[in-house]
């Protein structure tokens, strides 16, 4: 018997390609003719095989062992039936052998890329996953990472986060994500070049997805205003990035050491007066004027619960009108929010209190 050159030169491209030793086939090809001769019926219970990776001729030796497993008897068995059944065979593994390659090199070029932004095609959409073509992998987001009432058709083409990278015994497992607060990190870095370089450095991000996402920036070079670096001439850096999100609101805001400052700048776009900080609970009592206290607590509370994520303070706000008196409806004029437990950027010596005037300019944003 012999393998066709056909076969053989599959193997040979197999291995060039696909980096899969020709002996590695070959051995794996050895085995299962053995398995297949055995199962053959009117043939030896035992045999061996011997497949020259020159040539490509195949020998099938037919055993006979007695009751401590030696070999008592062994023949050349020449049968064309089997020729036709190692063909076959040869065919199944070589097959095989490309999909566990083609795992394999898929895995190995994702492995340990958690963290990275990659671009890719919608497939499918179903109400547990989406299916995303990444060109050389296929790579599925859950329901609980998509982008809440952002519709994705097939066809459309998305960034998208890797989450995580598993490898499945079926294959490696690529989960994507666009819910992450990283997400807006990776979309932002391939803008802002200040970014990679270092020369600008986020320091907190806090993200309501598809609604609005606050981003700390600090400058590490005292000629560069971060927040001119990533919001760019006119909103054109950060523009990019809220078309990518699809209209998601993105605000950057400068961090400073002055607490009192950073939670200010945080609740842009409204105007503050004063901030009030307590260290010892970390909180921040904010106040601001009658007709700034809506847009400093947001749709919903959003603005003043992303500002107290992105700073770490709990924040309470209320406005600077005398109190209201007795029975009067004071629904509005104060708000409190705590930050998630842990959240906190770096943070250095602060002053308990600083009252701040209006300033316009205090915050740079995009919708």
């Amino acid at each position: 018997m012999k393998i066709d050159y056909q076969v053989m030169e599959a193997l040979e491209l197999l291995e060039r390609e696909r980096g899969v030793p020709v002996e590695t086939i070959l051995d794996a090809l050895a085995n299962a003719l053995v398995s297949a001769y055995k199962r053959t019926s009117g043939r030896a219970e035992e045999a061996r095989v011997t497949i020259d990776p020159d040539s490509g001729d195949i020998r099938v030796f037919g055993q006979i062992l007695d009751e401590e497993g030696a070999v008592v008897r062994e023949w050349e068995d020449e049968s064309q039936e089997f020729g036709r059944i190692a063909a076959q065979t040869a065919k199944q593994v070589i097959a095989q052998r490309l999909r566990i390659a083609k795992r394999e090199q898929i895995y190995a070029a994702y492995a340990g890329r958690e963290g990275d932004l990659v671009t890719g095609i919608v497939q499918q959409v179903d109400g547990r996953y989406v299916i995303f073509d990444l060109g050389n992998a296929e790579a599925l987001m859950p329901a609980s990472e998509r982008i809440p009432h952002q519709m994705l058709d097939r066809g459309n083409r998305a960034k998208a986060l890797i989450l995580e990278v598993k490898n499945e015994p079926k294959g490696p497992q690529i989960i994507l994500s666009r819910s992450h607060p990283d997400l807006v990190r990776r979309l932002l870095e391939l803008e802002v070049p200040e970014l990679v370089e270092g020369v600008v450095e986020i320091v907190a991000i806090a993200r309501e997805p598809g609604h609005r996402t606050k981003i700390a920036v600090v400058s590490n070079d005292p000629n560069v205003d971060p927040r001119g670096a990533c919001v760019g001439a006119r909103g054109s850096r950060v523009q990019q990035v809220v078309k990518e999100l699809r209209n998601e609101k993105v605000d950057v805001v400068q961090y400073q050491e002055d607490v009192a400052a950073f939670i200010a700048d945080a609740l842009g776009p409204a105007r503050i007066r004063e901030v009030r900080i307590d260290e010892e609970e970390k909180s921040a009592e904010v106040i601001v004027s009658e007709h700034q206290l809506s847009l400093a607590i947001g749709k919903e509370g959003q603005n003043a619960r992303l500002a107290a994520r992105l700073t770490g303070y709990r924040i309470d706000i209320r406005s600077d009108e005398p109190p209201p008196s007795p029975g009067s409806d004071a629904a509005g004029r104060q708000h409190r929010l705590r930050p998630p437990s842990g959240a906190r950027p770096r943070t250095g010596p602060r002053p308990a209190a600083r009252p701040l005037p209006p300033s316009p300019g205090s915050q740079a944003s995009a919708s």
